[in-house]
C-alpha cells in the first residue's frame, strides 16, 4: 500500500489504549492513569474514557516527573486500583468482543502490566488480547534500519503525527492510533487485523532476540539473560522491563 493510499476497512474504526504507571516493571509496578478510546478513519476521537487510580503504593519521583501525578494527588483523587483495573480490562474486552482492533504503542508493556494488575486484584485478566496493533513493532519491522530512537514522540514526528502532552495517557493513545493509520498508508500491511496480529508475534520475538544480542555485546545484559519477546502479553521473566521504547 503506497504512501497516501486509503486505509484498509479494518483501520477505519480502531481502539486505542495507554497506561501511565509507577515504573517500568510490568510485574511489580502499578497503574496510575489509563485511557481507552476509539478513533475514526480520520484519527478523530469518537469515544473515550479515562481513569485515575490510587495505586496503593508511593509513586516514585521519577515516574511523577514523567506523567505529573504525585502520590498525594493519586491518593486523594484516584479511585481504588481494583475498580480501575476491572473497568479498563472490561472496556478493552468489550472492544475485542466487537472485533475492534486496539492500538497500543509498545503493547507488550501495557497489556502485560494490566494483566499483572488484574491478577493482583482478583480480576480476570486479558491473557490473549486480540487483535492488537503495535506501531512500535510494525515500524521496526518495516523500517528496520532507520537510525535513531523509537519512542512514541520520535516515531510520531517521523510520520508527521502531532503529539502534545506526551506521557499523558489520552494523548499518547490517540497519537499511537494515528501513527498506526499512518503506517497503514505508508506500507503494505496484512489484509486483516488477525493476520497482522499473528505477524507481530513473530516480529516482536525477532526484535527482542536481536536487541538481546546487541545488549549482551555492549555489556548491558549478562549472556545468560534475555529480553522477553512475548507479545502482546509477556511471560513472567527475570528481565521484564522493556528497553524498546519509552
Amino acid at each position: 500500500m503506497p504512501s497516501g493510499s486509503p486505509l484498509p476497512a479494518w483501520l477505519t474504526r480502531v481502539g486505542v489504549f495507554d497506561l501511565e504507571t509507577t515504573g517500568v516493571d510490568v510485574e511489580s509496578d502499578r497503574v496510575v492513569t489509563a485511557y481507552v478510546g476509539v478513533l475514526d478513519a480520520g484519527g478523530r476521537q469518537i469515544a473515550a474514557r479515562s481513569w485515575l487510580a490510587d495505586p496503593g503504593v508511593p509513586i516514585p519521583e521519577g515516574a511523577t516527573a514523567v506523567h505529573g501525578i504525585t502520590t498525594m494527588h493519586a491518593g486523594s483523587q484516584g479511585r481504588p486500583a481494583r475498580e480501575v483495573v476491572a473497568e479498563v480490562t472490561a472496556a478493552l474486552r468489550s472492544l475485542f468482543d466487537q472485533g475492534v482492533p486496539v492500538v497500543a504503542y509498545n503493547a507488550s508493556y501495557d497489556f502485560s502490566l494490566l494483566a499483572c494488575e488484574a491478577i493482583r486484584h482478583g480480576v480476570e485478566p486479558l491473557t490473549d488480547p486480540a487483535p492488537v496493533i503495535d506501531p512500535l513493532v510494525i515500524d521496526k519491522a518495516f523500517d528496520r534500519y532507520r537510525r535513531g530512537r523509537r519512542t512514541l514522540e520520535v516515531v510520531a514526528a517521523h510520520y508527521a503525527v502531532p503529539l502534545e502532552s506526551a506521557h499523558e495517557a489520552s494523548a499518547d493513545a490517540i497519537a499511537a492510533g494515528r501513527v498506526a493509520q499512518a503506517l497503514a498508508r505508508q506500507f503494505s500491511l496484512p489484509e486483516s487485523p488477525a493476520q497482522l496480529h499473528t505477524h507481530q508475534i513473530g516480529w516482536a520475538r525477532s526484535q527482542a532476540a536481536s536487541l538481546t544480542e546487541y545488549f549482551v555485546s555492549i555489556g548491558r545484559l549478562d549472556p545468560d539473560d534475555a529480553l522477553d519477546g512475548g507479545w502482546p502479553v509477556r511471560s513472567p521473566s527475570p528481565v521484564s522491563a522493556s528497553p524498546l521504547a519509552d
